[in-house]
This record gives C-alpha cells, sequence and structure tokens, in this order.
C-alpha cells in the first residue's frame, strides 16, 4: 500500500513538473521577438538648409525629438546655428552645396562644389567647408544632382570625409547617383535618404509624406527623412510636432549618427528618395 502511495506521489510530482515547463514555455518570447523587441523601427529626421536666418529654425529646433541639423557653410548663421543645434542634443552635419541638373549657380550659394572644378580646388572647398562648421559629425548634399552623379568629384569629397572621421548622408536627389559606389571603394560609412518630407511646401502634401514614411516602416527596420527650413519651415515643423506623437509609437526617433555604429541596421542601396526633389 505504501509503495502504492509512493508511486502515485512520484507521478503526480512529475505531472506538476511537466505543468510547470509547459507554463514557463508559454512565458518565453521566441529569439525572434525578442529581438524585435530589443530592436525598434527607427526614423531619422534631417533638417537641412540650416545657416541663413532660414524661417522655421527655431521651431525645427525646438521639436521634442533627436534631429540631425544640416547646416550650410558660410552663411550669415552657420555659426549660430551649429552651436545651438549641438547645445540642444542634435547632430550637426554639414550640408554642402552641390551642382544640380537644372538651376542657377548663384542658388547654391559661396564655396559650391561643381563638377568643372579641379581636384584640388574642390578639396579645397570640402575642407573649407568643414571647417566653418561646428560641431559636424557627418556631411549631405545640397541640391547636386550633378555632382553626385560625377565619380571624379564624389572621389575627392568622399575621400576628405573619410580623413575628417565624418559619415555622408546621399540626399539621393539624382536617379544616376555614383555615392553608393564610391563611397564603398573610398570606405566613407554611408548613409542614404528615403523619403523628402516637404518638395512640395503644403501640410496636405507633407502630411503625405509622413503617410509614406510609415508605409516605409512597415517593411524597413529605419526610415531616413529630410524636411527643410525656409519657406516650409514653419508648415514642416507644424505639421511634425502634430505628428511626432502618434509617430513615436511606432518607431524611435534617433540622430544619424547612432546609425553608423555597428550595430545599426543595414540598408540596401536604392537609386531615389520617395519624394519629387530631383535638385
Amino acid at each position: 500500500m505504501n509503495g502504492h502511495r509512493t508511486e502515485l506521489r512520484r507521478r503526480m510530482a512529475r505531472i506538476v513538473r511537466l505543468m510547470l515547463a509547459a507554463a514557463a514555455a508559454l512565458l518565453v518570447v521566441p529569439s525572434a521577438n525578442r529581438a524585435e523587441a530589443a530592436s525598434p523601427k527607427l526614423i531619422a529626421l534631417v533638417i537641412d538648409d540650416f545657416g541663413n536666418n532660414m524661417k522655421g529654425t527655431r521651431q525645427m529646433l525646438d521639436l521634442p525629438v533627436h534631429l540631425t541639423v544640416a547646416v550650410m557653410p558660410f552663411l550669415p548663421s552657420t555659426k549660430t546655428d551649429a552651436e545651438t543645434a549641438y547645445r540642444m542634443g542634435h547632430d550637426v552635419i554639414v550640408h554642402l552645396p552641390m551642382e544640380p541638373m537644372r538651376g542657377k549657380r548663384s542658388w547654391l550659394g559661396p564655396g559650391a562644389i561643381t563638377t568643372d572644378l579641379s581636384d584640388g580646388e574642390i578639396r579645397q572647398r570640402v575642407e573649407a567647408a568643414i571647417a566653418d562648421v561646428p560641431h559636424a559629425v557627418g556631411m549631405n548634399n545640397h541640391m547636386g544632382s550633378k555632382a553626385t552623379a560625377d565619380e571624379r568629384v564624389m572621389r575627392v569629397v568622399l575621400q576628405v570625409c573619410k580623413e575628417h572621421g565624418l559619415f555622408f548622408l546621399d540626399s539621393r536627389t539624382s536617379w544616376h547617383t555614383v555615392v553608393p559606389k564610391v563611397a564603398r571603394e573610398v570606405g566613407v560609412k554611408l548613409l542614404q535618404n528615403d523619403v523628402f518630407l516637404d518638395d512640395v511646401s503644403t501640410p496636405r502634401h507633407i502630411s503625405r509624406q509622413l503617410m509614406v514614411l510609415k508605409k516605409h516602416l512597415e517593411n524597413h527596420e529605419l526610415c531616413v527623412a529630410i524636411g527643410h527650413v525656409g519657406t516650409s519651415g514653419p508648415v514642416t515643423s507644424e505639421v511634425l510636432r502634430s505628428a511626432i506623437p502618434e509617430l513615436s509609437s511606432r518607431a524611435m526617433f534617433v540622430r544619424l549618427s547612432e546609425l553608423v555604429l555597428p550595430s545599426a541596421p543595414a540598408k540596401a542601396p536604392q537609386s531615389r528618395a520617395q519624394g519629387s526633389n530631383t535638385r
């Protein structure tokens, strides 16, 4: 009788252990889900055209998220805007004026990189631009649909970036950009724009582009989006401020410098950012 009770207790204990193990298994998050929980979707918001006391400058800097502030060199508020952005915890990058396929060169501002310059002159201008923008950790192109399609020009630009430890953000204003190819050859850390937010500066269009951003995040871990101060600045900043709470529930806002770390998600090369910017 005692033996029967002992065997019964052993069976009951075994059943309890199996039930506890099964319950514990239900509580374990699969490794793929753990990785997803540990790696939220990311939005890198880049705002171009700082440096010339442009409309919307303060509204953009006051947005309640991390930004990357692209500052044009050699302009009246270049240093002030860069210092203010840095003090507020934003990334600062050089917004280098570069030759477009269409448009007047006078639109580019001083120190622009054009395809008729010699290698030495390009190097000198890029060096000067970097020196003129305090706290810069990277660079992107202002306009530049012609220059970014020229391997000779971009090889010089990217070599200088490498020497200064800067990453490069290809704004992707051209279908024919050679920046990814040359960046791989030179060994420069590269990021690429995915969406232009305000190529048309109306609330309706900017809101539509934010929908494009959300759609992009459905199939990608990261979205780099570019907006501007200037004519569209007050409108873009207002639409963004209204959208940030909902976007923050979907993704984390990060600075570009956080994406060039070894743990940053890889981005497949693409031809052109979504938007109509072909400057």
